[in-house]
């Protein structure tokens, strides 16, 4: 495959201060260059997620040296390489996970962060792959120890990880059940793949999971929000059970913990954060993706569902969206075709 003529300045999204959705300015900057191991992408689209409107608050910063352009995840054409890379070509199309920058017209991603956009799927949704399915793969199958035959909870069932947790449960023949609101969160839920979905403003969701498992308690819970549920988490779990926290809408500490009965169910709590994760293991990550899910993704299992588009400079609206909660799977911004 050819060159690619690559302009020297192009338009991105830039957090002019901390604060709400206003603060994100549509700017022009320089075109970055990528390093060793990195690829340049012309960016077709870019996923939305929570840890971008944290970051955008000011409360999930990015490490030094790293870029402060938020956007967590792209899909688009490759239009340079780096020193060291031999895996992809220009001209190729990507999807992968950045170290930020996404919210931009071009951004730099290492090439070990990166997968083959999957055939037959859209630019729109490719992008919205790499964010959760990188962390629900980690967390979920890695750290988790999930398998065939487990019965696990997911918190938010239409989430972006949420919705991606359902899909990968019913792919790899876990069994799951699912937290939400209203008749139609509760409706796509099911069509995602929970056996059953519990309105947590109408029903307690501990008396659920023991109604659902004949008073067992579940394998595992996957949870985006943290403190608040905390002892109803414990309470859900069986013997044995694993607490996976990987978000914190309801607060970062739990107040009165029963340590005992932990030690008594002889559970297993974690987590993790994807930034954190070191360039070896988010490699890993994605090579365990491409082998896994990429063949599911090609015969049209698993395909993140997209509540809505919006152009670049209409991010501070996407933002908007996503701190409603109205959204069902994921929200993309559309760059370019």
């Amino acid at each position: 495959m050819g060159s690619v003529t690559i302009p020297d300045r192009m338009r991105r999204i830039e957090i002019t201060a901390f604060g709400g959705p206003e603060v994100l300015q549509l700017r022009e900057a320089p075109v970055p260059r990528p390093a060793a191991g990195e690829l340049l992408v012309r960016v077709q689209a870019a996923g939305i997620n929570r840890p971008d409107v944290m970051q955008r608050m000011g409360s999930y910063p990015m490490p030094p040296g790293v870029t402060p352009i938020p956007g967590l995840e792209i899909a688009g054409e490759v239009v340079a390489v780096g020193d060291g890379v031999s895996r992809f070509r220009i001209g190729e199309r990507i999807c992968g996970l950045t170290e930020g920058g996404g919210y931009a017209e071009y951004c730099v991603v290492p090439a070990t962060q990166a997968l083959a956009q999957p055939r037959g799927v859209e630019p729109v949704r490719a992008a919205a792959i790499p964010e959760t399915f990188f962390t629900v793969w980690a967390n979920l199958f890695q750290r988790g120890h999930v398998a065939s035959g487990s019965r696990l909870l997911v918190h938010g069932g239409t989430s972006g990880i949420g919705s991606t947790a359902l899909m990968m449960a019913k792919e790899f023949g876990v069994r799951a059940i699912a937290t939400d609101s209203g008749a139609d969160k509760r409706g796509a839920a099911l069509r995602l793949g929970a056996e059953r979905v519990i309105d947590y403003r109408e029903q307690d969701f501990v008396e659920a999971v023991r109604e659902w498992t004949d008073g067992r308690g579940v394998d595992a819970v996957l949870d985006i929000v943290g403190g608040a549920y905390f002892d109803r988490n414990v309470a859900a779990l069986a013997k044995d059970g694993r607490l996976i926290l990987i978000g914190f809408l309801g607060g970062e500490t739990a107040p009165n913990v029963n340590l005992l009965t932990i030690a008594v169910k002889r559970l297993t709590v974690t987590g993790s954060t994807m930034r954190a994760r070191s360039p070896e293991e988010k490699a890993q990550i994605a090579q365990d993706l491409g082998e896994r899910l990429w063949p599911a993704l090609e015969a049209g299992r698993c395909l993140p569902p997209i509540h809505a588009e919006f152009p670049l400079e209409a991010a501070a609206e996407a933002h908007r969206m996503m701190e409603s909660g109205s959204h069902v799977g994921k929200i993309v911004l559309r760059i370019s075709d």
